[in-house]
């Protein structure tokens, strides 16, 4: 039986891979951001797996620990949310294109064209990562998984009642799980005929947005330079902009408000 300080010291590798992978998403999401683009990736979450779990999967397996760090695939754990079907292997291929780069995939699983027979969907892929640590170079193995957010909350509740019911769930409330899979794949099918819509609704929200943060700022330094009362108009011109199912009123009143702010008060 180990002590914690060993244990502590074996997730210290595994730890620091799911940090820089959820970095590396993360950023990679924000690039899509920056250039205004719709990105497939909603967020990203993390995990390493906690010391009594790892017992108890190593038991069942029958693994000695020494086989832990070469057979155990899910020591490190990241999972990317999507808001559409397509977006899962759409983040696939961006994570094809690392491969051999970032880290190397090792091999697929697509339980999304091949649900488990609990309805459980999700795209996983088990990797080998480069960790540069104080301990040394080290190739730790991490699972991905990538799935909608409306399978993430199905999973949710089915990782809930599993712990409940010791992975004894009865049948009555199996059947439930699978019924509410259904339903769950069937939202994701509708979402996904409303991609164009969804999007263009999405990227109208962020230009409006941005709009806004700028009228405010613009506002703020008409304010703070003695402007107060046309700041006041401007403001109260931005208020009585309702419609905003174009972007253009906000637009206008942007440069309108820039040409002021260009021209010398005095």
């Amino acid at each position: 039986m180990k002590d914690i300080r060993e244990w502590d010291k074996f997730l210290i590798p595994y730890e620091q891979a799911v940090e820089e992978l959820k970095i590396k998403f993360k950023t990679l999401r924000k690039g899509y951001d920056d250039l205004g683009e719709y990105s497939p990736i909603e967020f990203v979450v993390g995990r390493v797996k906690k010391v009594s779990s790892i017992l108890a999967k190593s038991r069942l397996l029958g693994l000695d620990y020494d086989e832990i760090s070469e057979k155990m695939e899910d020591i490190a754990g990241i999972r990317i949310m999507c808001q559409l079907l397509g977006d899962i292997y759409r983040v696939v291929e961006l994570l094809r294109e690392r491969d051999g780069k970032d880290f190397t995939i090792l091999y697929e699983k697509d339980y999304i064209r091949d649900k488990k027979e609990s309805g459980y969907r999700s795209y996983h892929l088990i990797i080998k990562y480069p960790v540069h640590c104080a301990a040394g170079y080290r190739e730790v193995l991490a699972e991905i998984q990538i799935r909608t957010l409306a399978m993430n909350f199905w999973a949710i509740i089915e990782h809930s009642l599993n712990y409940k019911f010791k992975d004894q769930v009865p049948e009555p409330v199996q059947k439930r799980l699978q019924k509410a899979a259904a339903s769950v794949w069937d939202l994701d099918l509708e979402m996904q005929a409303l991609k164009e819509e969804i999007k263009s609704a999405q990227k109208l929200f962020k230009q409006n947005a941005m709009a806004v943060h700028s009228i405010n700022s613009q506002l703020q330094l008409m304010s703070d330079i003695g402007e107060s009362e046309m700041a006041a108009q401007f403001q109260s011109r931005m208020d009585a902009i309702l419609d905003l199912s174009s972007s253009e009123p906000l637009e206008e009143l942007h440069e309108q408000i820039t040409d002021y702010l260009g021209e010398d008060p005095s």
